[in-house]
């Protein structure tokens, strides 16, 4: 019973690291944009 948890808990791990590493995660889309005082460039 102990070698069947164990190996499912490293199914579980290499799953989930397989799943993270081929995972092709999308860009945020939200346009950000920050004000910069023209104080900071004289």
């Amino acid at each position: 019973m102990v070698k069947f948890l164990i190996l499912l808990v490293l199914a579980v791990l290499a799953g989930g690291i397989a799943f993270l590493a081929t995972w092709d995660m999308p860009p945020p889309s939200a346009v950000t944009e920050k004000v910069i005082p023209n104080d900071r460039f004289k």
